[in-house]
């Protein structure tokens, strides 16, 4: 009762009566060629419902007018696309069979409903009625004055219920199929995968950066000298250009949501990583064997991101320790080992994060895999990427 009341000021009230109301044109035009067969539309429109471009149609049109506030959603149950199934033709060709006979009920209530309340109302003046009234029954005069406004509210109602009616019908004939739902559902997977990719290329190199920023500083200020001061100054700019290099790959996505491979760093770019580790005051013994410039697109992209990551993790944790870095080609295989000792003090940051799951996730992504924790009294990555399905 509520929602009835509520109604006539609901703005979709009067939208869902005017879809109600267009289909009468093509009734209406008919009546006018042969009034005989009023039923014949329900033939002229099924070749229509072959067209695919008709569905597109009807489901813009329904979507504006049935249901305005889910127009533009991505969750709007109501499909804009033109079929591409024979299945979407016949469900077309049904919603405009189903739409021709609710909208010949919400002709008949329009028309002969508004009729009646006029008839009632000059029933209740005195007036005598047409040879064809509406009203079934002549009532006297006090009775007219009280049902005058009945119909319209009957009307009202009648209009209500087609609309609910109409709407849920279009949403079951017109609403996208099983391989739209598919193809939507892999469209929002590959959205919010290249979302986390977003995430982890900020968490690694914005992280690192600042890891080796926070390293540098803390040094600086405690060494006193200003010979180290104005190395720590230099370290930490350089890293911050790189980071500021990474972070412009990183907003390249977000503006244009492509980014070609090729711009994000690789390992053939490691030294950098492993001279930023250097300055920081760790002592890296690195050792790269192979030739890592033709590792596969994937594979190396994130081996960078990997080891990237591992340093930062030891920078953060443990300070400028010593890192034995070993990055090899070996066979089918990329494999990729970060080891450092524990230190004996408190880490000079703390503070969980997702570092490590993130390695484990993107060695996962090519089918390869990631293991990280405590190793010979100390602490280890250890990675191994696959090459044979990469390529």
């Amino acid at each position: 009762m509520y929602r009835l009341l509520r109604a006539p000021f609901r703005p979709v009230t009067y939208s869902r009566w005017l879809h109600l109301c267009v289909p009468l044109l093509l009734l209406a035009i008919w009546m006018f060629i042969n009034p005989a067969w009023p039923w014949a539309p329900l033939l002229i429109v099924i070749p229509f419902g072959f067209v695919p471009w008709v569905r597109l149609a009807e489901g813009l049109q329904a979507q504006f007018l049935l249901t305005p506030s889910d127009r533009g959603s991505a969750d709007s149950r109501i499909s804009t696309a033109p079929s591409a199934r024979w299945s979407d033709r016949w469900r077309t060709l049904l919603w405009l069979e189903i739409r021709l006979v609710v909208a010949s009920a919400a002709m008949f209530a329009t028309v002969s409903l508004p009729v009646m309340s006029v008839e009632l109302v000059a029933t209740a003046l005195g007036h005598s009625l047409t040879a064809d009234p509406m009203l079934p029954f002549t009532p006297p005069r006090w009775a007219a004055a009280l049902l005058a406004p009945v119909p319209v509210i009957v009307l009202l109602f009648v209009v209500v219920l087609l609309g609910e009616v109409i709407t849920a019908i279009a949403r079951r004939l017109l609403g996208p199929s099983a391989a739209e739902r598919l193809t939507a559902l892999e469209a929002r997977t590959e959205q919010l995968l290249e979302r986390t990719r977003i995430a982890r290329e900020l968490h690694d190199s914005i992280g690192h950066a600042l890891t080796v920023a926070v390293v540098q500083a803390g040094a600086a200020r405690a060494a006193g000298d200003p010979a180290f001061t104005d190395r720590a100054l230099m370290a930490i700019e350089e890293t911050g250009r790189a980071a500021l290099e990474d972070l412009e790959r990183v907003l390249l996505v977000l503006r244009e949501s492509a980014q070609p491979p090729s711009q994000r760093p690789t390992l053939a770019e490691a030294d950098r990583l492993l001279e930023s580790a250097r300055a920081s005051g760790a002592a890296v013994d690195a050792r790269l064997t192979g030739p890592l410039e033709k590792l596969p697109g994937p594979v190396t992209r994130e081996g960078y991101r990997i080891l990237q990551e591992a340093l930062t993790n030891v920078l953060r944790h443990c300070g400028p320790v010593p890192v034995r870095v070993r990055v090899e080609m070996a066979g089918d295989r990329l494999d990729l080992e970060v080891t450092n000792p524990m230190p004996e003090r408190p880490a000079v940051t703390v503070g969980g994060g997702s570092g490590l799951r993130g390695m484990r996730e993107r060695a996962a992504l090519l089918g390869g895999e990631a293991a990280t924790g405590p190793y010979e009294g100390g602490w280890r990555v250890r990675a191994r990427l696959p090459l044979e399905r990469i390529r």
